[in-house]
């Protein structure tokens, strides 16, 4: 037990250190690609501010990466201090060895997982809403519910809040619409309904349209039009609607259950969310698998050589491995895979492969 501690903490001090550098190296690109993207209006303060906010999401995506590295520094030490073989000597096989590492990939799975995901989340969320705000001005928002789609836009010329019965999946097609338009000062000024409206380059193009101006002492009915089409000026992209609608990441996943029910009642397909619910369910498996390749070509005498080859094709099989999960995923958000099959699959089959190689490595 107090070897199976050793390793396990071991384990844990290089994971928390290539942490720490990927970390800062990815702070550092983020940084510059943000003091890129923004004029000389936008202080240093303020894209720090933004670069933090994005950190989070960025240094999630890299964790299998972080993991696998971890694990073949921690085997590399192990092989070259001789521990490795006086572990064996004292009748501790490979696969036991492994054991105090494989729990720690689960535990850092599941707060990976628990804690780590909600708060990229927020800080995805609060980072498009940073950016939108010192590139034009203004932030927008996006709700989903029962009782349809909400969208607030903002701009020179005032706000606008959107609401629509239905919506195509990326939210830049509407459908049954109704659309109140807010003066520079704050007041309403136009009421609008229109049988859909389509999100194009600066303005939405509304179909079958009825507009009523609100302004004080007219009365609306008097002064309303009908038009075939109608444009309304928008800051909003299908990239800025995209990252809030389509990006499942933005929900936390203690909200994802409650989010897909709201979605599905709303009519709207929850496929996506519930692929990503699954993904992110099975990702302390994953973790878990990467540990496991690590460690099937680095568990063995420095002696042997070729450990540059070794190193290389650990690394390779694990991203290998992650962008095959992440094709499953994919396949699952257009249909073409169940969405337990998709999310599921490639964490199992990685783990059955790597406790093959294991095996195989610890026969030779």
């Amino acid at each position: 037990m107090t070897l199976h501690f050793y390793f396990a903490r071991r384990f844990l001090w290089i994971f928390l250190s290539v942490f720490g550098v990927f970390a800062l190296f990815q702070g550092l690109l983020d940084l510059i690609e943000e003091m890129r993207r923004f004029d000389d209006d936008v202080t240093f303060g303020q894209v720090m501010r933004v670069t933090l906010m994005k950190l989070p999401g960025a240094i999630y995506e890299i964790i299998p990466l972080v993991m696998i590295l971890a694990t073949v520094g921690l085997f590399l030490g192990l092989a070259r201090s001789s521990e490795l073989v006086a572990a064996r000597a004292a009748g501790r096989s490979g696969v036991a060895t492994l054991m105090a590492p494989v729990m720690v990939a689960l535990v850092i799975g599941g707060l990976v997982v628990g804690l780590m995901n909600p708060i990229v989340s927020t800080t995805s969320k609060r980072y498009n809403e940073l950016r939108e705000s010192y590139e034009s001005g203004s932030a927008s928002a996006l709700s989903i519910g029962p009782e349809g789609l909400w969208l607030r836009q903002g701009g020179d010329l005032g706000q606008a809040v959107i609401h629509a019965a239905r919506a195509n999946d990326e939210a830049t097609e509407l459908f049954d619409v109704s659309i109140v338009t807010y003066a520079p000062d704050g007041g309403p000024a136009t009421r609008i309904l229109a049988d859909s409206a389509r999100l194009d380059d600066g303005f939405w193009e509304l179909s079958a349209a009825k507009a009523w101006p609100l302004t004080p002492g007219l009365n609306p009915e008097s002064g309303a039009k009908e038009h075939e089409f109608l444009r309304l000026p928008s800051n909003l992209t299908q990239d800025s609607i995209r990252d809030r609608f389509g990006k499942p990441s933005a929900v936390a996943i203690w909200d994802l259950p409650t989010f897909i029910e709201g979605l599905e009642t709303a009519g709207f397909s929850a496929r996506r969310y519930v692929v990503w619910l699954h993904m992110e369910l099975s990702r302390p498996l994953f973790l878990m698998a990467m540990v496991l390749i690590g460690a099937a070509f680095t568990m063995r005498p420095t002696r042997l050589g070729r450990t540059g080859i070794a190193i290389l094709s650990a690394v390779l099989l694990g991203f290998g491995l992650y962008y095959v999960r992440n094709f499953a995923q994919i396949m699952g958000e257009n249909g073409q895979l169940a969405p337990l099959v998709a999310a599921w699959v490639p964490p199992v089959a990685s783990v059955l492969l790597a406790m093959g190689l294991v095996l195989h490595m610890e026969d030779g």
